[in-house]
């Protein structure tokens, strides 16, 4: 059987393998990492599967129109997410009429909401895999080729009979290790671009799920779950050597560990640490981190293992904003691991939302002041988004808090933005201090002389400019 498994397109530079799916104000693109993994695991069961992104390669729908009518494809596996979900079963409708195959969805959106979604869809949509849905796509696909029984499968819901069917819920894999590697023979990773990290660069996912429970986290509510379930170091680091030999100009750039939080298991840290250094390799990686994990002991052998950069989630200026949002977070703790990385030699670049429950004017106002005195080196604002599934979406829902009328106002004009409003504070006021907030960091003359100063190489300067360029795009349409 061929298939095709597809980023399919919706408004431009759309990232839909972010935890907040959005056009984002860096214009940032990541390679389809868990359609990469669908694909990988159907390649290694000997099926015929292509991957395509077309977000990417800067493709619509005319050219996704006239890519499934030249292949013919037997199955089509198609991604979703809450601002493109219309446009999304707009494009199963496009396979349905130019082939005779199956049509399985799947991502966070039709997770959270998969009886809307099949309704919505009426036939075009046959199937959809909920939740971690490598193995679920790969038993989909085994039935359809043995004409088999949906009811056998976990972790699906379908249309059976004009009745539409939950299978029970599918475990979470538990042996990551079995699993093929990404298959990013089918990409060019060099349409990936990301303003904070180095050019070009690759994730590696060396586990999922996350043991915090955020209001607002889409991930580890919706896809992955609470356990922080773990590679082993060998595997993780034989990735990492797989992939520097298929594509060498990684090394003028990185990896990025997209685990949701890779410094709150210390011991496995270290021991990633240890076997990068064991075998010699020569290589830049960066990670996301609690600001509670601040440690000189891992922050010095994840430096000396080619560590560059983390990325925390600070979150708040604000310790009852830190509160509601269930971070267990302290205000000090978040400045002693600032302190901590940077005299590890590390570069800390901190993220912060705006517009959770209890925002006001001053906590913002906080929030920012914060943000300035830290000495983070880089900065991401986001205003705050309740996507269906997490427990922030039912606050949101529960206290009538939601302005948008459909899910297509999950994007402003195609960018990335709020859809909540309280009592005092409005939209409108949420993102401004989210402009304000980006505009008040990168346009200090310290830090931008700093910018220039701080270049490590030519791709650096390319990657450097190029962010800047697009945030300028951003800005200049606000």
């Amino acid at each position: 059987m061929k298939v095709l498994v597809i980023n399919e397109p919706f408004v431009k530079d759309f990232c839909r393998t972010q935890r907040w799916a959005a056009r984002t104000r860096g214009r940032v693109l990541r390679a389809p990492d868990w359609l990469a993994y669908a694909t990988a695991v159907l390649e290694t069961e000997g099926y015929e599967a292509k991957l395509f992104d077309f977000p990417a390669q800067g493709w619509g729908k005319d050219k996704f129109r006239d890519l499934v009518q030249i292949e013919q494809p037997d199955v089509v596996v198609l991604d979703s997410t809450t601002p493109s979900i219309y446009s999304d079963i707009d494009c199963a409708g496009i396979v349905k009429e130019v082939a005779d195959c199956k049509v399985i969805m799947v991502g966070p959106h039709v997770t959270a909401c998969p009886e809307e979604t099949l309704r919505d869809a009426g036939t075009t949509v046959d199937v959809i895999c909920r939740g971690e849905y490598e193995y679920s796509v790969r038993d989909v696909v085994q039935c359809f080729e043995k004409e088999g029984d949906l009811n056998q499968i976990p972790g699906i819901s379908y249309v059976e009979n004009g009745s539409i069917k939950h299978n029970k819920d599918r475990p979470l894999i538990q042996d990551l290790d079995e699993l093929p590697f990404p298959a990013w023979h089918h990409l060019d990773i060099m349409k990936y671009f990301d303003g904070q990290k180095l050019y070009p660069y690759m994730d590696i996912i060396s586990g999922r799920g996350c043991p915090n429970k955020c209001i607002y986290c889409l991930w580890p509510q919706v896809m992955h779950g609470t356990e922080y379930r773990l590679r082993s170091p060998a595997n993780v680091v034989d990735e990492m050597e797989y992939d520097l030999t298929h594509w060498p100009k990684l090394k003028q750039g990185e990896f990025f560990f997209e685990d949701d939080t890779f410094t709150v298991n210390k011991k496995r840290a270290e021991q990633i640490c240890d076997e990068i250094t064991d075998r010699g390799l020569d290589v830049t990686w960066s990670v996301n981190a609690r600001a509670d994990t601040g440690d000189i002991d891992l922050f010095s052998r994840m430096k000396k293992a080619g560590c560059r950069e983390l990325l925390v989630g600070f979150e708040s200026g604000d310790q009852g904003m830190l509160d509601r949002m269930n971070k267990h977070l302290t205000i000090e703790k978040s400045k002693q691991f600032v302190a901590i990385a940077h005299e590890a030699g590390l570069v800390v670049h901190g993220c912060f939302v705006l517009g959770l429950p209890g925002e006001t004017i001053e906590t913002m106002e906080k929030t920012l002041e914060f943000a300035m005195d830290l000495n983070i080196d880089t900065v991401q604002f986001s205003a705050a988004v309740p996507f269906p599934g997490t427990e922030y979406y039912s606050i949101c829902e529960e206290n009538g808090l939601i302005k948008a009328r459909s899910w297509a106002d999950w994007l402003d004009d195609g960018e990335q933005s709020t859809v909540i409003e309280y009592p005092g504070l409005s939209k409108e006021e949420i993102e401004h201090y989210v402009d304000r907030g980006l505009k008040q960091f990168y346009f200090r003359p310290r830090y931008m002389v700093k910018f220039l100063l701080d270049t490590r190489s030519l791709s650096d300067l390319y990657r450097k400019f190029r962010g800047f360029k697009n945030y300028l795009s951003y800005i200049s349409g606000r």
